[in-house]
């Protein structure tokens, strides 16, 4: 375990130095107005256990809220124009996005009134969101089973895979080159003010206490456990999600979309006749933070037969790797928790994504260094997203989680 030399005051100290704190991190230290000193404090140096070392790294822009659609937009940008992002370095690639979409099946007419619904918006912001009927679906996919099926939604711009692995890497590296420290070390303790305003020091599992301006809670699927050191109670829970990789013995014919089914096990095209396939078991709980163990009753019981009796052509299939990771679950109401808490004004929420993270960490490190820097969100208004709405009981529920 890492510690700090020659510091024991940081402007900001980040707790989580995954996609979410680094992030932050680059973002802030990109900014020309500010010129703190920035502290990333991280448990595990090699990201194994990470929620953004088990993404399946899609993005897309099929969602049900303007703010979500438009975050997945500007990550889309981000990504395909990283470099100049990033200052024009010439190490930084830019990345490119294998847009073969996001396909929601429906299988009855409530939820493709929905789908019909958000479709309305999703246009209405620059997405190519089209709604097709089984037919047209069979004609363009004729792989599909599509005898339950009504229609489904699909959009072929900017949605799909990307190498979001580089763009953490990057920011990451950039960061550090920047002046960010990173350690490897563990926050057990959160100190507040006499008067309880704000967050005065941290205290580290290696001993130290580091005074600090700023503090930013991005603990993924550990927020909770986080925010409780500060006193403060933040719906997030780590809940288990489960993918295989599988090699089909006879590939399809064209790329698979990111194929949704109607009971929410999806599968999505990974390239050279292989297929990355997830779900989650029937009981949805919270698990243990450490807890990765397999579940493979659900891939006999559930996961194959959904993706056999969709695709006939995975009867035959065969497992080549398998993981479980874990979402950090808002169980409020399936958004970001972002920006200050009332009462701790120094401690910031970048919490509670819900699967959707990393395609949303651009926008989310933007917004919070300009909040840091600034006191407001200046490029885009993330605030409905403040810890007031779950306080309040204000729900932002977001329709289009997998």
């Amino acid at each position: 375990m890492s510690v700090i030399t020659g510091h024991s005051v940081y402007d900001v100290v980040i707790i989580g130095g995954a996609i979410m704190g680094s992030s932050a991190a680059w973002f802030l230290s990109q900014n020309p107005d500010f010129d703190g000193r920035i502290l990333v404090v991280e448990r595990d140096m090699s990201y194994q256990a990470c929620s953004t070392a088990h993404t399946n790294s899609c993005m897309r822009q099929q969602f049900s809220s303007e703010l979500n659609i438009k975050m997945s937009q500007f990550t889309a940008e981000f990504a395909k124009n990283m470099r100049d992002h990033m200052g024009g370095d010439p190490r930084v690639p830019n990345l490119n996005i294998r847009s073969f979409g996001y396909l929601y099946l429906s299988d009855n007419d409530a939820f493709s009134a929905i789908l019909k619904r958000d479709q309305i918006l999703q246009r209405s912001l620059g997405a190519e969101t089209e709604i097709l009927s089984a037919d047209v679906l069979a004609e363009r996919y004729p792989f599909y089973n599509l005898d339950d099926i009504l229609c489904g939604s699909i959009n072929l711009k900017d949605e799909g895979y990307w190498d979001g692995a580089t763009q953490f890497d990057w920011m990451r590296r950039l960061a550090r080159e920047a002046g960010v420290d990173y350690i490897e070390n563990r926050v057990v303790a959160l100190n507040r003010s006499p008067n309880g305003d704000k967050i005065a020091s941290v205290t580290l599992a290696s001993g130290e206490t580091i005074a600090c301006g700023t503090v930013i809670n991005a603990s993924g699927p550990r927020a909770a456990e986080t925010a409780r050191m500060a006193g403060i109670d933040v719906p997030v829970e780590p809940r288990k999600r489960f993918t295989w990789v599988v090699k089909a013995e006879t590939p399809l014919d064209r790329d698979l979309p990111l194929t949704i089914d109607p009971n929410g096990v999806h599968m999505r095209e990974n390239g050279a006749g292989t297929y990355m396939i997830g779900g989650h078991a029937e009981q949805d709980f919270a698990v243990d933070p450490t807890d990765f163990e397999m579940d493979h009753g659900l891939w006999m019981d559930h996961i194959w037969p959904t993706i056999a009796t969709r695709v006939p052509a995975f009867e035959a299939v065969k497992i080549q790797s398998e993981w479980a990771g874990h979402y950090a679950y808002n169980v409020f109401d399936q958004n970001a928790i972002v920006g200050p808490h009332p009462e701790i004004g120094n401690f910031i929420f970048m919490n509670g994504f819900s699967g959707h993270g990393l395609q949303q960490s651009p926008a989310m490190g933007r917004g919070v260094s300009e909040w840091v820097t600034y006191g407001a969100f200046r490029s885009l208004d993330l605030s409905p997203f403040s810890y007031e709405r779950i306080t309040q009981g204000t729900s932002l529920a977001e329709r289009a989680v997998i």
